[in-house]
């Protein structure tokens, strides 16, 4: 991990950087990338890191002309995710997934946070969940998500995480694990240091569509449950994929 942060106030012209693990993920990124238009108006975003674990199509090129830092790294998110935070250096760090787009309001909420917490402050905020699609299958799955989030202090990685610099360094950051590495993080973390935006993080539904709503969301429960019984990450991502 790096060390402390530097002397750079909440105050400060853009102090937040993005981190965005990819893997095959040009056809989202751009969607991803286009939402952040509002907080680079506000002079938030320093700059947008993207991690990539080793696409085929064509997503390095994406991120390229769009004017993110590419770093490349080996697979697995938690790796990622981990040396796109220790690469930033800004005071605050915004973890995002690739399939995901902010909703409006985001940046004003996230300006918000940024000053009433300060770049040493103990909390972190994510989004409030909902999926690319309509229908009741997708609303109930994302409403039970935002639930868990909100009672047991677990939001998703897919919910993104404004979090500071500091904060995130002192809590050890991402560990290095193929899954599982935002509940870790989150779990550390704990509910009482952690705030719900009202503002969306829309993610793609396309693994429910793939796999049935209810199949899969019996499966992320069957996972995190073993998860919390001691399966080790690495087993449960070679059942997760």
């Amino acid at each position: 991990m790096r060390g402390g942060p530097r002397a750079i106030t909440c105050q400060a012209m853009n102090p937040v950087t993005l981190v965005i693990p990819t893997l095959n993920a040009a056809a989202q990124l751009t969607g991803c990338l286009a939402a952040l238009t509002p907080g680079r108006q506000r002079d938030l975003i320093a700059e947008v890191i993207v991690v990539d674990g080793g696409s085929a199509d064509g997503t390095k090129e994406a991120a390229s002309a769009a004017g993110c830092r590419l770093l490349e790294s080996a697979r697995g998110r938690g790796r990622q995710l981990r040396e796109g935070a220790a690469a930033a250096e800004t005071p605050w760090l915004l973890f995002l997934h690739a399939d995901t787009r902010l909703g409006a309001g985001w940046a004003e909420e996230a300006e918000a946070f940024i000053e009433a917490t300060g770049p040493e402050g103990e909390r972190a905020a994510y989004f409030t969940l909902a999926y690319d699609e309509e229908g009741k299958a997708a609303r109930r799955t994302a409403g039970l998500a935002n639930w868990r989030s909100r009672m047991l202090g677990l939001p998703y990685g897919d919910q993104g995480l404004l979090i500071p610099r500091a904060f995130y360094e002192s809590l050890g950051g991402f560990p290095d694990e193929p899954l599982m590495e935002d509940v870790a993080l989150a779990r550390r973390i704990g509910r009482a240091r952690l705030t719900g935006f009202k503002s969306w993080a829309v993610t793609s539904a396309e693994r429910y569509r793939q796999g049935g709503w209810l199949k899969t969301a019996l499966r992320n429960l069957a996972l995190l449950t073993l998860y919390y019984l001691g399966a080790s990450p690495a087993w449960l991502a070679r059942r997760y994929r």
